[in-house]
Protein backbone atom coordinates (compact mmCIF):
# COMPACT_ATOMS: atom_id res chain seq x y z
CA UNK A 1 0.00 0.00 0.00
CA UNK A 2 1.34 3.36 -0.98
CA UNK A 3 1.05 6.12 1.54
CA UNK A 4 2.31 9.86 0.96
CA UNK A 5 2.31 11.31 4.34
CA UNK A 6 2.57 15.42 4.01
CA UNK A 7 4.23 17.52 6.67
CA UNK A 8 4.42 21.16 7.22
CA UNK A 9 1.50 24.00 6.46
CA UNK A 10 0.34 26.44 8.80
CA UNK A 11 -0.47 30.14 9.41
CA UNK A 12 2.06 32.86 8.04
CA UNK A 13 2.00 36.50 7.18
CA UNK A 14 1.89 38.17 3.76
CA UNK A 15 5.64 37.86 2.47
CA UNK A 16 6.77 35.17 5.01
CA UNK A 17 7.68 31.48 4.14
CA UNK A 18 6.62 27.61 4.85
CA UNK A 19 8.00 24.59 4.37
CA UNK A 20 6.19 21.36 3.17
CA UNK A 21 7.43 18.05 2.88
CA UNK A 22 5.86 14.77 1.59
CA UNK A 23 7.74 11.46 2.56
CA UNK A 24 6.04 8.35 0.36
CA UNK A 25 6.38 4.70 1.93
CA UNK A 26 5.74 1.67 0.57
CA UNK A 27 7.81 1.84 -2.20
CA UNK A 28 10.40 4.27 -3.74
CA UNK A 29 9.63 6.12 -6.29
CA UNK A 30 12.53 5.70 -9.06
CA UNK A 31 10.66 6.88 -12.28
CA UNK A 32 7.79 8.59 -11.22
CA UNK A 33 7.08 11.88 -11.16
CA UNK A 34 6.24 13.77 -7.70
CA UNK A 35 4.16 16.69 -7.51
CA UNK A 36 2.38 19.56 -5.55
CA UNK A 37 -1.36 20.81 -6.27
CA UNK A 38 -3.52 22.77 -3.81
CA UNK A 39 -7.24 23.61 -4.08
CA UNK A 40 -8.60 26.77 -2.30
CA UNK A 41 -12.05 27.01 -1.24
CA UNK A 42 -15.21 26.98 -3.77
CA UNK A 43 -12.10 26.34 -6.46
CA UNK A 44 -10.61 23.25 -8.47
CA UNK A 45 -7.33 22.16 -7.65
CA UNK A 46 -4.74 22.89 -9.29
CA UNK A 47 -1.22 22.18 -10.26
CA UNK A 48 1.52 23.87 -7.99
CA UNK A 49 5.39 22.20 -9.22
CA UNK A 50 6.57 18.88 -9.89
CA UNK A 51 9.73 17.16 -10.30
CA UNK A 52 11.03 13.86 -12.13
CA UNK A 53 12.55 11.49 -8.87
CA UNK A 54 15.24 10.28 -11.63
CA UNK A 55 16.49 13.39 -13.21
CA UNK A 56 15.33 16.02 -10.77
CA UNK A 57 13.59 17.86 -13.61
CA UNK A 58 11.26 20.63 -12.55
CA UNK A 59 8.48 22.62 -13.56
CA UNK A 60 5.96 25.14 -12.12
CA UNK A 61 2.70 27.09 -12.57
CA UNK A 62 3.17 30.28 -13.73
CA UNK A 63 1.62 31.52 -10.50
CA UNK A 64 4.42 30.35 -8.26
CA UNK A 65 7.58 30.50 -10.72
CA UNK A 66 10.26 32.38 -9.05
CA UNK A 67 8.71 32.10 -5.30
CA UNK A 68 8.62 28.16 -4.81
CA UNK A 69 10.83 25.60 -5.15
CA UNK A 70 10.47 21.90 -5.49
CA UNK A 71 13.37 19.15 -4.37
CA UNK A 72 13.97 15.61 -3.22
CA UNK A 73 16.39 14.28 -1.20
CA UNK A 74 17.43 10.57 -2.56
CA UNK A 75 18.30 8.96 0.79
CA UNK A 76 15.49 10.12 2.57
CA UNK A 77 12.94 9.29 0.01
CA UNK A 78 11.22 12.96 0.74
CA UNK A 79 9.94 15.35 -1.67
CA UNK A 80 10.28 19.16 -0.05
CA UNK A 81 8.19 22.31 -1.43
CA UNK A 82 10.08 25.58 -0.02
CA UNK A 83 7.31 28.33 -0.30
CA UNK A 84 8.53 32.09 -0.20
CA UNK A 85 7.44 35.48 -0.67
CA UNK A 86 3.83 33.98 0.03
CA UNK A 87 0.90 35.95 -0.48
CA UNK A 88 -3.01 35.56 0.61
CA UNK A 89 -3.94 34.15 -2.45
CA UNK A 90 -1.47 31.25 -1.67
CA UNK A 91 -3.95 30.39 1.08
CA UNK A 92 -5.20 26.76 0.30
CA UNK A 93 -5.31 22.99 1.03
CA UNK A 94 -1.65 21.59 -0.69
CA UNK A 95 -1.77 17.79 -1.40
CA UNK A 96 1.38 15.64 -2.35
CA UNK A 97 0.65 13.39 -5.25
CA UNK A 98 2.77 10.50 -7.13
CA UNK A 99 2.38 9.31 -10.92
CA UNK A 100 4.49 6.95 -12.66
CA UNK A 101 6.09 8.18 -15.59
CA UNK A 102 6.80 11.88 -16.78
CA UNK A 103 5.14 15.34 -15.80
CA UNK A 104 1.69 15.60 -16.13
CA UNK A 105 -0.35 18.42 -14.99
CA UNK A 106 -4.15 17.50 -14.40
CA UNK A 107 -4.76 16.11 -11.15
CA UNK A 108 -6.52 13.08 -12.68
CA UNK A 109 -3.34 12.00 -13.68
CA UNK A 110 -1.85 11.29 -10.68
CA UNK A 111 -2.68 7.96 -9.02
CA UNK A 112 -1.32 8.95 -5.29
CA UNK A 113 -2.25 11.77 -2.87
CA UNK A 114 -1.36 12.54 0.35
CA UNK A 115 -4.58 13.89 2.96
CA UNK A 116 -3.27 17.35 2.38
CA UNK A 117 -2.34 20.12 4.46
CA UNK A 118 -3.20 23.36 5.19
CA UNK A 119 -1.61 26.63 3.95
CA UNK A 120 -2.75 29.99 5.82
CA UNK A 121 -1.50 33.61 4.73
CA UNK A 122 -2.68 36.06 6.43
CA UNK A 123 -2.01 39.00 8.58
Amino acid sequence: QVQLVESGGGLVQPGGSLSLSCAPSGRTFASYTMAWFRQAPGKEREFVAAIYWNSGTTNYADSVKGRFTISRDNAKNTVYLQMNSLEPEDTAVYYCAARYGYMRYDSYQYDYWGQGTQVTVSS
